[in-house]
């Protein structure tokens, strides 16, 4: 068993090496660009909280 544990620590350091670049270029690809620009948009797209009107009646 002793000989074995480097073997399984590099081996889960590499798949999850691989499984990071994997979903960085899956969130980096072309395919997801319009999913991308809409999310960048959503901070935007939220209504106000405080509005003119309330301030005007505290």
């Amino acid at each position: 068993m002793e000989n074995i544990v480097p073997y399984l620590s590099a081996t889960s350091t590499i798949l999850g090496l691989v499984f990071f670049v994997g979903i960085v270029w899956w969130a980096w690809s072309a395919n997801r660009k319009a999913a991308n620009d809409e999310s960048a948009q959503l901070p935007f797209n939220l209504p106000d909280e405080y509005k003119k009107e309330n301030k005007d009646q505290s």
